[in-house]
Parts: structure tokens; sequence; C-alpha cells
């Protein structure tokens, strides 16, 4: 069958570039707004019109037709823009802090095998870009003499290293401690007498959002039904450095976004021995307190630092997936990043019954992976309750997770494991793009965050807060006494304390994250060159009155 005449002209050079570009370009605005998948071939007819009405790629004149050396500036802008589009395709929101956090925690026995395909289509698609850019600015002049003055917007326009530089100009001028200022360091005042237990369930990327009915259905369900029988917390937005499995956990459990030590840390290139050395934890407190400390996760503990995070804080068991795999029945029942749920749960049942048998008060954490980005790993145990999984739809893996947790809390509670216990369900932090990506995206998001036991109201509190308030708010839960109801940047929301939220609103805890430093070397302590202090910062009074650089109109910090 012969090719029409109109599809033989596109697979020209000179209509093949333009039309790759165009794919390209409109992918990338389907990416990064909120543009349909379908408008991605009218993007691209679009740009085939301009190129058509301009005549681009036509020389003007036979001796301007082709200059076989030119070199491309706008090649490498191009290729970190992207970088920058396959995060956000893979991601939703682009963390640097992310990326540098794992780059020197370590990444072994993570679970994106799955990208291994998107990102080899992903270079694949950056060669023919890169290939169809080079023709274009060699076969036409105008494009010759405004390629420099692109690569120069290309570069200066891309998050990805606005927020490099950003970062590298605070570490370079050191401006303003405010955050470090904010900080409490964690103090138990007063044990109760009798101290309880504690449960700490996060469950993987189940932010309340999904709580919304109108939007997700009954996804959410079973975790409501958890919550009508404690106090459900409303408004706990994620700011900076909180929104990874580990951000959340280090924020939720030592009352601080996790600041990686990045460029503190002195041997750039070897990997961490420690996980925010600097700072005293919910581990290292309830282990003073002589509590049996566990963690159970169904992912590898040496991805991202789990493992040396709460080895270094105070726990006593730490099992993850290389520890649990081979106890399975079927080890072979596995999913890309571990265990599944109905299986993890299995052993944390186990492992409950074990801590009620020593005599002392304990703390178990445990870390789900049903409701994980992009689409989810649901359990065996969910598809024979919800029928067969699509691969895709992240409502069902959500749903998955929701049931497993409230299955799993009420096996535990009818068998008395929970007695004198203070249950905390929570997600490590807001989802990354999944298939309800839009929905989700449509108004303000917050995490979930409940507490359940003994002494907890029963009710709902809408107040703006972040995960660094989960740590002040859980030792209050227990019954202990805390320094002016603070620990770390937190304040226990079972107190009428103002959250820095309440008081300074996100954006301006954010903003300070990017320009200062001080904080982020109390975390690293021992791992960044040590800071020199002056005379003026080694004063009482310093800790308590701002700098004049950091001035903004707000009242001083209550407690230093």
């Amino acid at each position: 069958m012969p090719i029409p005449s109109k599809l033989f002209e596109l697979l020209r050079p000179r209509w093949l570039s333009l039309s790759i570009i165009g794919l390209c370009l409109g992918y990338a605005i389907t990416v990064l707004t909120l543009a349909p998948t379908w408008s991605l071939p009218l993007l691209a007819l679009v740009w085939l019109r301009l190129g058509a009405l301009f005549r681009w790629g036509e020389p003007d004149s036979p001796a301007h037709s082709y200059v076989p050396r030119r070199w491309c500036w706008s090649l490498l802008p191009i290729a970190l823009w992207g970088l920058y589009i396959y995060l956000t395709e893979s991601f939703g929101i682009v963390d640097l802090a992310a990326v540098f956090f794992h780059l020197q925690a370590g990444m072994a026995d993570h679970g994106g095998v799955s990208r291994i395909g998107a990102a080899f289509m992903y270079s694949l698609a950056m060669a023919a870009l890169l290939g169809s850019v080079i023709w274009l600015v060699r076969h036409d002049r105008r494009w010759r003499r405004v390629e420099p003055f692109l690569a120069l917007v290309l570069l200066a326009s891309n998050p990805l290293l606005y927020g490099v530089g950003q970062r590298g100009a605070a570490i370079v001028t050191k401006p303003g401690a405010w955050l470090e200022r904010q900080y409490v360091e964690p103090i138990l005042l007063e044990a109760p007498e009798d101290p309880p237990n504690l449960l700490f369930l996060y469950l993987e990327s189940i932010e309340r959002t999904y709580a919304d009915r109108e939007r997700f259905g009954e996804a959410y369900a079973d975790l409501d039904v958890i919550g009508e029988h404690g106090l459900v917390y409303e408004g706990v937005r994620q700011i900076d450095n909180t929104g990874w499995t580990m951000a959340g956990m280090i924020a939720s459990q030592c009352g601080t976004p996790l600041m990686p030590a990045g460029l503190l840390h002195d041997r750039q290139f070897s990997p961490l021995e420690k996980v925010v050395p600097g700072v005293d934890c919910l581990g290292d407190l309830l282990s003073e307190q002589g509590y049996e400390l566990s963690y159970l996760g169904g992912a590898s503990t040496a991805f991202a630092g789990k493992g040396l995070f709460y080895k270094g804080h105070g726990f006593d068991t730490v099992l993850g997936r290389e520890d649990l795999q081979p106890l399975l029945d079927d080890p072979e029942y596995v999913n890309n990043w571990g265990l599944y749920d109905d299986s993890l749960y299995d052993f944390t049942l186990q492992e409950l019954r074990r801590l009620n048998e020593t005599g002392r008060p304990w703390g178990l954490i445990n870390l789900t992976i049903a409701g994980h980005a992009p689409r989810g790993y649901p359990a065996q145990a969910c598809i024979d309750r919800q029928g067969e999984f699509d691969g895709v739809d992240i409502l069902y893996s959500v749903e998955c997770s929701a049931w497993l947790a409230r299955e799993f809390l009420e096996r535990a509670d009818a068998e008395g494991l929970l007695d004198n216990t203070i249950v905390v369900v929570a997600s490590d932090h807001l989802t990354m793009r999944v298939s309800a990506w839009e929905q989700l995206i449509q108004g303000e998001r917050d995490n979930t965050f409940m507490l359940l036991g003994p002494g907890i109201p029963v009710g709902r509190e809408s107040r703006e807060a972040s995960m660094v308030d989960v740590f002040p708010t859980v030792l209050e839960a227990m019954g202990f006494t805390i320094d002016w109801h603070r620990a770390g940047l937190g304040v226990s929301l079972l107190s009428g304390e103002p959250t820095l939220l309440e008081e300074h609103g996100k954006q301006y805890v954010n903003d300070r994250m990017r320009e200062e430093i001080a904080l982020q070397e109390r975390l690293w302590e021992g791992l960044a060159p040590p800071r020199q202090e002056t005379e003026e910062e080694d004063t009482p009074q310093e800790q308590i009155v701002e700098a004049p650089d950091d001035t903004t109109g707000e009242r001083p910090a209550d407690v230093q």
C-alpha cells in the first residue's frame, strides 16, 4: 500500500524534526499543567502549523543552508528540563531534598523497578529531541541566532537549578537562624505512673484528602470507621522536607523536617553512617523511659537509611524485607518493594504478642506499602475481597490499605493486645502522582492523623498544623509532660498553643527552610564541619530575640 504523500512529507528530516519537537513540547505541557493527555497531538499540530507558517527548517538562501559543526548551547538546558519533567511525571511534585537525601542515604533494594521501562523510553525520547534540535539549528539561520538566548531562558527557568542555586547561596552566606531558634529540645519533664504502650501505624501515602467521598467514593471509609473511636485531626499539611517516607517519619518522630546533609556532609560521595544524629527523637525518649521498641516494615531497611535511623534512635528490633521474607509461608509472595501488607500485619501481630509478654512498656512502629504511588500494591487478601485489580486505579489500593489497617486493629484488640495502648494512625506523607492526581490537587490536601486509646477524647479537630506537630502530640497523648507543650519545631495539638503554621503560615516556614542552614547543621551534628559561633550567638538573649536580618514583624517565639 503506497504511503500517502502528506504522510511521506512528515518523514522528511525537516518535518520529522519539527514533529518530534512538537510532540515533546506537547507532552511537557500536559505534564506541567492540567491540560488533558488527549490535547498532546493538538499541541503538536499547533507547533507544526507554526513551523509551516514561519518556514522553520527551510534555509533563506543557499549560502545559509547548513552549518555542519554548529554547537547547540541549548542541549544541556533541554536535557535538564527533560529530567525535571521525568521527575514531575513520576512523583507529581519534585522535591530536590528527597533526591539529595536518597543519593547519600542509599537506594539499595528499592522498589522502583517499574520505572525502568519509563526511564528507558524517556531516554530515547530525549535523544530524538536533542537530535531534532541540532538538525533545526544547523539548517535554519534564524534558529541559530535565537538558540543561545533560548538556552539562557531554559536554564534560568528550570526549577531544579533554581532550587540548587538557592540552597547553595544559603550554605555560602549562612543567613539567619530563625528555624533554629524555634527549635525546642524535646525533654520529658514528667512521666505517667503507668506508662502506656504505643502502636504507630504509618499508612504509605494514604492522605486524609481521600476522605472526600464526592471525589473518592468509599476508598477511605474503613479509616473513617477507625476514626469514630478516637480523635481525628484535620489540616495536617505537608511542609517542605517532609514529603517522602523517611522525611515524614522523621518529622513526626523528631519534630523537625528532614533537611538533608547535602553539602554539609564532609564526605560527599560516601554513604551516611547516621541519620539525624544531632537531635533526640521519639525512640530516644522512650528508650530512656525503659520502653522495648520495635520497627516492622515491608520494604528493605537498607533503603533510604531506615535501618540506620531506627537503630540509631533507640529501637531494639528493626525488621524489614530481608528479615521477614524468609519467614513467609511462600517466600515468593512479595512485590517490587517487599512484603504485601497482609503478610506484614501478620508479623506485626506476632510481634505485639511478644512485646506484651516482656512485662515492659513497649512501642511498635509499622510502615505499610499498599498505597505506594503510582498504583499501589494491594495484597491478595484485598483482591479476594474487592475483586480483580486493574493495575492502575489507586483508589483500589487506598481501600485495601484502609481495610487492612482496620482489620488488623480489630484482630489485635480482640486478643487484648492493645490494652493500655495509645494507637496512632497516620500517613507518612501526601501521595505522589497517581491515577487520581487531578482530583487530589483540586484543593488543599492534608495528612491522615488520628489518635485512639485511654484518655483520648472522641471527635474531630481542625488545626493548621504539619507533621512536626505529631511528635509532641503523641508524647502528650501518652501522658508525658513536655516543656511548654513543645518538642522540636512541633506544638502539641492537644494543647491550646499555636503551631508554627498557625502563627506564621506554611509559605513563610518553607521560605525559611530554603534560606537557612542552622537547623540543618543541628540535625547532622558530627557529620558537618563545626559551625563558628559568634559571641552574640552564644548569649542567652540571642536565643530569644531575632537578629535584624531575621526580623519579619511577627512576635518572637514564646519558648526557645
